[in-house]
């Protein structure tokens, strides 16, 4: 049995909190026009379910992609993290602290890094979603028994993260294109967020999808098995389960596209006919017209230029950039300044 602090009570989120949080989102987005919906709130537990399916799809090349550039370059990233303050010091501590860890599939390739380097590494794993929590702090404590985990249950986007001050190096990790998901301006905020949580020398690790053909991005979103589209989907079972909606989900069609204005990749439900929806404990009474569609997710895709100006936006100075062959993906450290 794995063996690990429990830093929040998973059972009054996964109730209270979490109810209120995604009544105040259907309240927000769904009276909108156009009308929409936040992406964290795919991640229950058949949500991340779908997601790690994803994962392992052939079209799905992000997850893949970046599990690579770990497997090659994890020595390197860590090393820059931890090197610069640590003088070879094995006995300096190093945190990671990934925000939107999901079961923490690829973060073990780190972990084993730092623990090359130090004898002392806290792994403090966040995540919406308490199902997908306990994977991962599962998966850590099997494979790294010596990591010392500290998992967080909280939403990192509606209540921005709180640090317990550390004696040795933090290193933030936002990667498998979580960032992405977000306009520039959450974005940036999210990252500002973060900022005042660390100190000087301490970093961030940013995994970030880059600009490529139409086609490949629309096939990652829209994969051939349909597991995508189930998991759009879901979010609309997830409504019916946790606030008594009635939404007929099978009237409903997954919709991606790329919006090459924006340099993202959309994910669209749309009502396939005419419906009224009743949310019972958000008070609400919606009619839904036939074509009209309900905004899930925004993947943007990012050039260099833009992941500089977004990290220097939050004060952040770039140490380091690591691609994969083709440069469809960047895994990039920056330092806080």
């Amino acid at each position: 049995m794995a063996t690990y602090v429990q830093t929040v009570d998973v059972g009054h989120f996964a109730t209270a909190d979490l109810r209120e949080a995604l009544t105040r989102e259907v309240r927000h987005g769904l009276i909108a026009r156009p009308r929409s919906l936040s992406p964290w709130m795919f991640y229950d537990a058949e949500g991340s379910r779908l997601f790690e399916r994803i994962t392992t799809l052939a079209e799905y090349y992000p997850t893949r992609t970046e599990r690579a550039i770990f497997a090659r370059y994890a020595d390197a990233i860590i090393g820059a993290a931890h090197g610069a303050a640590a003088h070879n010091d094995r006995s300096l501590p190093l945190r990671l602290v990934e925000l939107g860890s999901g079961t923490a599939s690829k973060t073990c390739i780190l972990l084993e890094a730092a623990l090359r380097i130090s004898d002392d590494v806290v792994y403090m794993p966040v995540d919406v979603c308490p199902d997908a929590l306990e994977l991962a702090c599962q998966n850590v404590a099997c494979a790294l028994p010596e990591v010392r985990l500290q998992p967080i249950v909280q939403n990192y986007v509606t209540h921005p993260l709180l640090l317990e001050p550390f004696d040795g190096i933090t290193l933030a990790l936002y990667i498998g294109t979580s960032i992405g998901n977000f306009s520039r301006e959450v974005a940036r905020l999210i990252l500002q967020n973060l900022s005042v949580q660390v100190q000087t020398g301490d970093a961030l690790l940013l995994g970030t999808d880059m600009v490529k053909d139409e086609p490949t991005l629309l096939a990652a979103y829209d994969d051939s098995e349909g597991i995508t589209a189930a998991f759009n989907l879901n979010i609309l079972h997830r409504l019916n389960r946790e606030l008594g909606a009635n939404f007929d989900a099978a009237s409903f069609r997954h919709r991606a596209l790329w919006n090459s204005t924006e340099s993202r990749i959309e994910m669209h439900l749309e009502c396939t006919e005419e419906q009224d929806v009743s949310i019972e404990h958000a008070d609400l009474d919606l009619h839904f017209l036939q074509g009209e569609t309900i905004h899930t997710e925004n993947s943007y895709k990012f050039t260099d230029e833009g992941i500089q100006s977004l990290l220097r936006d939050v004060g952040f100075e770039i140490r380091g950039a690591w691609k994969d062959r083709r440069s469809w993906y960047t895994v990039t450290l920056a330092c806080l300044e």
